[in-house]
């Protein structure tokens, strides 16, 4: 049994993401829909995967207005008033539209951080843009949490590929207090030739951050790492990096990024080498809108780097 009255065979894998939404999206009453961080993982958010940091399983949250519905093991109730214009399908599924589960799931985020990260990684798969969100949160302003929701969209960015890339760039314009960071912005040599596209990029001072996952200790990765790190130094970008373990260390984290910002203020820059202005050439892909606006074949071709990894 998944719910009252309803039913799947024994052999069905409950622990399955997309099961454990349907299966409480099954429970739907006429009016309503899944929404928040199921919403968008059912409607293609890579970085919704349903579980908390320490591997627990998250509730499913169910939105309805409807008196008759109470909650369950697997799945909760938002009560909370909801306009037929908020709800629509994808995939056999009733959900809330894409704006309104992001800024559920921003109003009820733990803190301003992950109130962030859920809007970049909304973001991550052109679910919504920033300016969507703000419109939305603008009209809504008696909801709980919206202040914490507008100051997470004046934090956000539309081109950060995961979660710690966003928690790399909060610790350094909100911890540290150094200037705006570029994600994941493509740097030229002089003559247009594409040199690397680094996780984030100080532009004025040519600092270069990365964060790199576990997947960068094997060999063949760590040797690319080195030449990055090589290239960097001959057209005069400095770089640091970070791994999972750094970023606990609070203190040491913004003492690195404040020191590798001075050392980049040192490099004089007539002997820079790069420049992210792009050649003619190059097809841009940082924001939402232009994502959107690519053909099916154009977004494999283009976007495809962009997959996770560890």
């Amino acid at each position: 049994r998944t719910s009252r009255g309803l039913y799947v065979p024994s052999s069905v894998d409950a622990s399955l993401l997309a099961q454990r939404i349907l299966e409480a999206g099954a429970a739907l009453p006429a009016y309503g829909g899944v929404t928040g961080w199921a919403a968008l993982s059912w409607a293609g958010g890579t970085w919704f995967t349903g579980d908390w940091a320490d591997g627990t399983l998250r509730d499913v949250w169910l939105a309805t207005n409807c008196a008759d519905i109470r909650p369950q093991p697997g799945y909760r109730i938002s009560a909370e008033r909801m306009a037929p214009a908020d709800l629509t399908v994808v995939d056999g599924l009733p959900v809330t539209t894409m704006v309104r589960a992001v800024l559920f799931e921003m109003r009820y985020a733990a803190h301003l951080r992950a109130a962030v990260k859920v809007l970049d990684m909304a973001a991550f798969n052109d679910l919504v843009s920033i300016n969507e969100v703000a419109i939305y949160a603008a009209a809504h302003n008696g909801s709980t949490g919206i202040p914490q929701a507008r100051n997470a969209v004046g934090l956000a960015a539309e081109n950060a590929w995961s979660p710690q890339e966003v928690e790399t760039r909060l610790r350094w314009e909100v911890d540290a207090r150094l200037p705006t960071l570029l994600c994941n912005v493509a740097i030229f040599d002089r003559d247009g030739h594409h040199l690397l596209t680094p996780d984030l990029l100080e532009p004025r001072s040519g600092t270069v951050l990365e964060y790199n996952g576990s997947l960068h200790l094997a060999g063949a990765i760590r040797v690319k790492d080195r030449d990055r790190d090589e290239l960097m130094k001959r057209v005069g970008l400095e770089g640091v990096t970070f791994m999972s373990g750094d970023l606990p260390d609070h203190d040491r984290t913004v003492w690195r990024m404040r020191q590798a910002y001075a050392r980049a203020l040192r490099i004089d820059p007539r002997s820079r080498g790069w420049t992210i202005q792009p050649p003619t050439w190059w097809r841009d892909t940082s924001t939402v809108a232009v994502r959107r606006a690519l053909s099916a074949y154009d977004r494999e071709r283009l976007l495809r780097h962009r997959r996770p990894a560890a």
